[in-house]
């Protein structure tokens, strides 16, 4: 039965109780029964007993007649009467009562007696009372006998008594049976589930303890033995999350390690250079130039790495939903591009941007976010774009998105950085190479801005050779 599922074994518990109970029933009512008619007439009275009797007790009062209304006669009544649940009242012919077990008159005057009750039955005071009138030798009343009686069981002895109480309990037999079969088939059932539920609670209370070596030896195919089996699969991936929780902890020390080395180079000049110029001031205002130009180009630099590395944590941890606001997208991204005019002429890069006609003039965005991607990409394209070559910014849009993609002629994205380029703190083996490093955190943070904007950012390589990083998101 354990096999089963949970549902299907309550139905069958139900069915197991009705189906007992009802087999009980039936057994113990044929006993009852069986008991009765053995009982009947010789322990048990039938309801209508002393209604039987009255033809023959008519009978006898007939031929008694006039000597009933003497009070001599009353035993040889009652001797008449089997039973003594028949009562019985004799009055004159004004309505007197001379003797009988019944001593209230059901009758108001003695003309109601005679005309209402003699040789009928009425019911009266919760008695059938049936009548049988005295006649003098003229025939006219001279009083009246009145048999009281109820249609019910009696008995004819204290046996009696008993059978029929056994009989009456049998009748609620139903009741007990049904709750006497439900403890028996609940406990059954109880002890089926009981023996897994044990299990998961012995596991959870290792889980607490963080003792994760241990196996749910409960193998079913029903709720409780899918449950044992989801709790199991659950400590395995408990296990593997604590194995990535290690894992992630070796990488933050890395993470912070490659940090401090990208600190420590810029660091290091802007140490050296303050010496100089502490223990040699240099004799010329050029040269001091010089010096305070390279001091602050490395300050910057520094200060930029810490930047991106607290950005990225503020990026990370901040529930605040983007600020969305109309802008005319066509101005704000000329004029984006406007701003790296300057380095992109320096290094003879041409930057170029086209707007399809399908992009609406004005959109909701967040204007912040959407900057700062387009500065880590362009920016990201400028530092691997050699001189001559050409960065090409275009722009569609469909019904429900604004597609951004950012190209170069530059040497592209390796197979190992098309997997994680976009990955926090990773470098490549060409950004390695660069001169003065980089934080790693540039298309990881505009892969993150992009998400929160509803869209997404794709790495990938154009045809030419060169990068091409695509973003999108939402309007």
């Amino acid at each position: 039965m354990k096999t089963q599922s949970l549902a299907a074994q309550f139905r069958h518990t139900f069915i197991y109780i009705i189906t007992a109970s009802i087999g009980a029933t039936v057994l113990t009512y044929t006993l009852a029964v069986m008991l009765f008619l053995w009982a009947v007439d010789r322990d048990i009275l039938p309801a209508d007993h002393y209604q039987q009797q009255i033809p023959d007790i008519t009978a006898y009062i007939q031929e008694k007649n006039m000597a009933l209304l003497s009070d001599q006669e009353e035993e040889n009544l009652k001797n008449a009467i089997q039973g003594d649940q028949m009562l019985y009242q004799t009055v004159d012919t004004h309505g007197n009562i001379l003797y009988g077990t019944y001593t209230e008159k059901p009758f108001t005057t003695a003309e109601e007696l005679f005309d209402s009750f003699a040789g009928t039955t009425v019911l009266r005071q919760g008695y059938y009372i049936h009548t049988v009138p005295i006649t003098d030798t003229s025939g006219s009343p001279a009083g009246a006998v009145l048999l009281f009686y109820q249609i019910k069981p009696t008995f004819a002895n204290d046996r009696g008594r008993v059978i029929f109480a056994v009989i009456l309990l049998s009748l609620f037999s139903p009741f007990l049976y049904i709750t006497g079969f439900t403890l028996l088939f609940s406990k059954i059932f109880a002890g089926n589930i009981n023996k897994p539920l044990q299990l998961l609670i012995e596991a959870s209370r290792k889980i607490k303890e963080k003792d994760l070596d241990f196996d749910i030896s409960y193998a079913s195919d029903n709720e409780l033995g899918r449950l044992c089996s989801a709790f199991s699969e659950m400590k395995e991936a408990l296990k593997e999350s604590l194995s990535a929780q290690w894992e992630m902890e070796q990488e933050r020390i890395w993470m912070v390690e490659s940090l401090a080395h990208d600190l420590k180079s810029p660091l290091s000049i802007i140490l050296g250079y303050t010496d100089s110029l502490i223990e040699n001031p240099p004799d010329s205002k050029e040269k001091l130039c010089r010096y305070l130009k390279v001091i602050k180009n490395n300050t910057e630099k520094s200060a930029d790495l810490v930047m991106q590395m607290q950005y990225t944590s503020d990026l990370e941890n901040s529930r605040i939903q983007p600020e969305s606001s109309p802008v005319n997208l066509e101005a704000f991204l000329t004029q984006k591009i406007h701003d790296y005019d300057l380095p992109a002429r320096q290094k003879g890069i041409e930057l170029l941007l086209h707007v399809q006609d399908n992009v609406p003039p004005v959109i909701r965005t967040d204007t912040d976010k959407l900057a700062r991607i387009l500065d880590n990409i362009i920016s990201n394209s400028l530092q691997y774009t050699p001189p001559d070559g050409r960065i090409h910014v275009s722009v569609k849009a469909d019904k429900d998105h604004i597609f951004y993609t950012v190209r170069d002629t530059g040497t592209g994205f390796g197979p190992a950085d098309l997997k994680k380029a976009a990955d926090k703190f990773y470098r490549g083996d060409k950004a390695r190479q660069t001169k003065g490093g980089h934080s790693g955190l540039g298309l990881y943070i505009a892969g993150q801005l992009a998400e929160q904007l509803g869209g997404s950012l794709k790495i990938e390589n154009s045809k030419s050779g060169g990068a091409c990083v695509t973003f999108q998101h939402s309007i």
